[in-house]
């Protein structure tokens, strides 16, 4: 998995190091600075997870679905099937540590006949991964402010507009694409103030939750952990498959670290563990987090769902806690979304940044810039954050359509995941496992995890319930389908589609471009074989 060039000494890195030296196998040249250290990767991979703020976002997939039954057990079952897609992420990761990962691996494990347009598909689901990851974790912020006001309100039954959610949610998104324009430094170091924030939510639920609730509200074990509540009207047991929905999306992104790759020290051991580290310890905390919500519901699975508030967390939290206690943890709760949204637009600008490095997006002779005071690349900041915004007005359609942007941020990343992880089993190829391998059970766990991510993808195409019409569709199989048309048409248009022009990963760290007109912001270089037919194509 290594171009086929010779490594090169960053100028922002005077000091070769080994990091470097791997970034340089891989074909590009240091740009960043690395100032994550391996705690700080796992902090960032632990709070993207986001256990306790992401658990209140999809609550209301698991409660109809299944009730306790499906909050406790359809935690348990899928952890297992979660681990075995991180552990295959991980391996690859350790062999190929650059911020275009997926699209990269892919490229480099696959065939020459179709290498190139794999990686096209992959590097674009993987783009769409993290605009929708983006504006799903904002949507479910600004709803998540509306709770708060209902909380605070003296009959629990604000309602609010879609037009003062999008502006709620507008707000979210421009804050923090300022915040995350900020320098890497800054950026690094904010990670263990998410991660504390994050850890003490969980544990404030696990432990103090039971404490305070009151008798009324305590569920015995029968009915926490053996009672099944089909709220939705699809079978039981696939309305337990359905309820998966909740674990899947909670512990995802397990590429979020993977994308810091070339902003952390050590990033060919930090990078894996921090995969498996997080994917671990959210799985536990998670488990404890539901089982003690599931203790403190009320017998009235119902309520809960149909709450006034509007968030089955909110609810269970304000008949345990009451209206005070309720409203400052779940403002707590708001702060750790807040906090879980800016690190998925840190996370998805660096993704689109080698993406554009590799000249695979529109304007990506503009989003492959590094801002020179900040050492960020704040062009991809606000081009992700700008399709966040756009993406936001599907609000305007239906409270499904805005909905999908859940089930499409997994479907768009488990398409992106299972392509390398195939390809390196499929094609012949010339894969050097890194510090982190797994050996033998490199295979099996590899199948298992492709298996079920094809099995899920499948599951999330179904509606919400069996009796449906055309405002309350799933519309994950239209916005997703839409964007992969798109994306598709891009590749094959006739004499400027990226099957003219498109070769994959290209190395920067030969000289400039003659005669290409360089921003003195940008640290980018281009490699020459490409040149002419690449420039042709994004002027045009």
């Amino acid at each position: 998995m290594a171009a086929p060039r010779d490594s090169a000494i960053s100028k922002l890195h005077p000091q070769a190091s080994t990091d470097e030296a791997t970034l340089a196998k891989l074909g590009y040249k240091q740009e960043f600075c690395r100032e994550f250290t391996p705690l700080e990767v796992a902090g960032l991979a632990f709070s993207f997870v986001g256990v306790v703020p992401s658990i209140a976002s999809v609550l209301f997939y698991a409660i109809p679905n299944g009730g306790p039954v499906a909050m406790v057990w359809g935690w348990v079952f899928a952890c297992p099937f979660i681990m075995c897609t991180g552990l295959a992420l991980a391996e690859l990761a350790s062999a190929a540590p650059t911020s275009g990962s997926l699209y990269y691996w892919t490229y480099s494990l696959a065939s020459p006949r179709c290498r190139n347009f794999l990686s096209w598909i992959v590097g674009y689901s993987n783009t769409i991964e993290m605009i929708t990851g983006v504006a799903s974790v904002n949507w479910a912020c600004a709803i998540q402010i509306t709770a708060a006001i209902s909380i605070a309100s003296s009959d629990q039954t604000y309602t609010t507009t879609n037009q003062q959610l999008y502006g709620i949610y507008a707000a979210l998104c421009l804050s923090q694409a300022v915040l995350v324009s900020f320098g890497t430094k800054i950026l690094a170091r904010l990670q263990r103030l998410f991660t504390l924030v994050n850890a003490c939510l969980c544990f404030i639920i696990i432990i103090a939750l039971p404490v305070a609730t009151p008798p009324d509200y305590r569920n015995s074990a029968n009915f926490a952990l053996g009672d099944f509540t089909n709220l939705a009207g699809w079978p039981s047991g696939f309305a337990f498959i359905l309820s998966l929905m909740a674990p899947l999306y909670t512990i995802g992104g397990y590429d979020a670290s993977v994308h810091m790759s070339e902003e952390a020290s050590n990033a060919a051991m930090a990078i894996p563990w921090a995969i498996v580290g997080s994917i671990a310890v959210s799985a536990v905390l998670g488990c404890g987090v539901n089982i003690s919500l599931a203790f403190c519901m009320g017998t009235d699975v119902g309520s809960v769902f149909n709450s006034p508030i509007g968030q089955p967390m909110a609810q269970i939290l304000f008949n345990s806690l009451g209206q005070q206690k309720a409203l400052a943890l779940w403002c707590l709760v708001i702060i750790a979304e807040y906090m879980m949204a800016s690190n998925c637009l840190l996370v998805g600008s660096r993704q689109t940044f080698a993406f554009a490095r590799d000249g695979a997006l529109p304007f990506s002779r503009y989003l492959y810039r590094i801002n020179r005071y900040t050492g960020t690349p704040i062009n991809t900041v606000w081009f992700v954050i700008i399709c966040s915004l756009a993406i936001g007005l599907l609000s305007f359609v239906s409270t499904q359509a805005i909905g999908a942007v859940f089930t499409i941020d997994i479907t768009a990343s488990y398409i992106a995941y299972i392509t390398p992880i195939t390809n390196r089993f499929v094609f012949q190829n010339d894969f050097k496992p890194g510090p982190f391998y797994l050996g033998k059970l490199s295979f099996p766990v590899s199948v298992i995890a492709v298996v079920w991510m094809v099995f899920m993808i499948f599951v999330f195409f179904f509606p919400a319930t069996p009796q449906t019409t055309a405002q309350e569709m799933n519309y994950t199989v239209v916005v997703l389908g839409g964007f992969m048309f798109l994306a598709i048409s891009w590749y094959y248009l006739p004499v400027y589609g990226g099957v003219h022009w498109y070769t994959g990963p290209i190395s920067n760290y030969t000289p400039a471009i003659r005669g290409e007109n360089k921003d003195e912001d940008s640290l980018s270089e281009r490699k020459e074989h490409d040149a002419d037919i690449y420039v042709s194509a994004v002027d045009v």
